[in-house]
């Protein structure tokens, strides 16, 4: 292949990836939806070499499981394997927000304020889970590390399509708690509090996980073929 369909192939398969990728983070693919290479070939355009490239991505990922001369599916996890998942958020992410608090800049720190208060007026859950994501990961992102950080990125892929479940589940009382810890957890960043910063997170995981396990329909146990 010459460079330039190298290069071609290259911007296909990230336009196909990144397309893909916001598709299932919004709902569009659920847990368990087999993805047909032809539907996105025509969707995004590109032949069947980028769209291999972009599925091999987005299992990286953690969006989508492939399967050996079978195909392509979005990712899905038992309830026990959700747990598992939310039980290493619940360790790893205090971790890395204790690498980036001290970097965080006083215009982040109103950023995340602003997000916070966003988020009490989010009109519907796709709108609150943008937010979300975009409050927890700008607590994050102001010192980069080598690996927590991708894989912290990973585990919320895995974990989107059940956050967007609880949140369509919990009533006004536990949206008030969670709302709550959004502002506290901001003002322990701005008082530079970062113990309690990282014990408020570690609970604020741990309650959705715990509402999660108490609702085992959300978890369809047909899964694809390994």
């Amino acid at each position: 292949m010459s460079a330039p369909d190298t290069l071609r192939d290259g911007n296909a398969s990230t336009r196909i990836a990144d397309g893909l990728r916001e598709a299932i983070l919004r709902g569009e693919y659920l847990p368990g939806d087999r993805i047909i290479q032809e539907d996105l070939s025509a969707r995004y355009g590109g032949s069947r070499i980028p769209v291999r490239e972009a599925l091999r991505q987005l299992e990286s990922d953690g969006l989508v499981r492939l399967v050996a001369n079978t195909g392509a599916w979005v990712a899905s996890l038992s309830m026990a394997e959700c747990s598992e998942v939310y039980q290493t958020r619940e360790r790893l992410e205090p971790l890395l927000l204790r690498f980036s608090a001290e970097h965080l800049t006083t215009e982040t720190l109103a950023t995340l304020d602003r997000l916070a208060h966003q988020m009490e007026d989010a009109p519907g859950v796709e709108e609150f889970l943008e937010l979300d994501r975009r409050f927890h990961f700008a607590t994050y992102d102001s010192f980069h590390t080598h690996t927590l950080g991708p894989l912290v990125t990973r585990l919320w892929n895995t974990t989107q399509p059940y956050r967007r479940a609880y949140t369509t589940l919990v009533g006004s009382r536990n949206r008030r708690i969670f709302h709550d810890e959004h502002h506290m957890l901001v003002t322990a960043l701005y008082d530079g509090d970062l113990e309690l910063a990282e014990q408020i997170l570690a609970l604020h995981i741990r309650r959705t996980r715990l509402h999660l396990e108490r609702h085992p329909e959300l978890f369809d146990p047909t899964t694809p073929p390994h």
